[in-house]
């Protein structure tokens, strides 16, 4: 892999905007050459530490990762204040991802309770999922993440023993009718927790199994095994023992996945082979969508789906770790 050192200053937040990095909270644009530029005169005077942007780039959403406070940004300019729930906000990422449809773009969060999810026009605040009749399944909602066709949109969460969850909703039947979103049909049946899952493309779900299970007379999965869920079929296969810890993974192709657990690697998801790494950059010790309170142990790391690069948040400095070709 290729390993590049963007030296930036104070920095708050960062996003990847096609293939450069943006502080939204500051306003600053990072371009991989190491050049600095402001996108405007302004800059949120609050400990956000996580942000996400829109498809088309113009609109973001910065947040507490571990809080309840969030802005909503249009062109780098405040649209209104967004929050979530006090419960438990301070153990696990607050749930947040953009969604663009029929040149509609939509918030999706958890802003009336946090087992629930709906979704926001950003433009007018109006939450187009708030109708009679919602009663959602008891689980903290965390790590949503919609697939390229903006056809699924998946949560990376947890409910109480507590135990990691991996929910997928269908997208258009949600809009047409917002009682779906309170449990979720698609959610892979392994009688073991399932503590990380990335996008491999529209259909199937690269995933991560713990080393606890809930459920002996279902397990069909081993544990600290990744497999690919076809969330079509609703199937399991390809069990694989990864050798060595893994935690959040980022699919880089159907062969290969970047980790983040303690350094970046990329992991061969047929062999369980780790295939490259780079100890000397600290990536962070997440294997679950409960973090708790050590902010040093989670720094802000974010995937570019289109170049598959990875982008970390360092002490005044970004590190860009870029996949040789033939893991593309």
């Amino acid at each position: 892999m290729e390993r590049k050192t963007i030296t930036a200053g104070f920095l708050k937040t960062i996003c990847w905007s096609n293939d450069a990095i943006v502080d939204w909270a500051e306003g600053a644009v990072y371009s991989l050459d190491g050049k600095k530029k402001q996108l405007g005169h302004y800059s949120y005077a609050f400990n956000f530490d996580r942000s996400i942007v829109s498809s088309d780039g113009q609109y973001a959403f910065i947040n507490q990762k571990l809080g309840t406070k969030g802005l909503l940004l249009k062109q780098g300019e405040l649209l209104r204040e967004i929050n979530r729930s006090y419960y438990c906000a301070n153990a696990y990422e607050y749930p947040a991802a953009f969604l663009t449809i029929k040149g509609t773009t939509y918030l999706i969060h958890c802003p009336l309770k946090y087992c629930r999810l709906d979704f926001e026009n950003v433009e007018t605040g109006e939450l187009v999922t708030d109708i009679p009749g919602r009663n959602p399944s008891d689980v903290f909602h965390s790590r949503l993440d919609i697939n390229l066709a903006n056809t699924f949109l998946m949560c990376k969460g947890w409910f109480w023993h507590p135990l990691d969850v991996i929910q997928v909703f269908n997208i258009d039947e949600c809009i047409k009718n917002p009682l779906l979103l309170d449990e979720s049909t698609l959610t892979p049946n392994v009688g073991v927790e399932v503590c990380t899952a990335s996008f491999i493309n529209d259909s199937k779900i690269l995933i991560g199994t713990s080393d606890e299970a809930f459920d002996d007379e279902s397990l069909n999965l081993p544990l600290k095994h990744v497999a690919i869920w076809d969330i079509r079929s609703n199937e399991v296969a390809n069990p694989v023992k990864v050798k060595g810890e893994f935690g959040n993974l980022y699919s880089i192709s159907d062969r290969f996945a970047w980790d983040t657990y303690k350094f970046p690697k990329i992991i061969d998801i047929e062999t369980g082979e780790i295939v490259d790494a780079e100890e000397s950059v600290y990536s962070g010790e997440q294997n679950s969508s409960i973090i708790g309170h050590d902010s040093s142990k989670y720094p802000q790391i974010v995937f570019n789906s289109q170049t598959k690069q990875l982008a970390i948040k360092g002490n005044e400095k970004i590190e860009v770790l870029t996949t040789s070709k033939s893991f593309l």
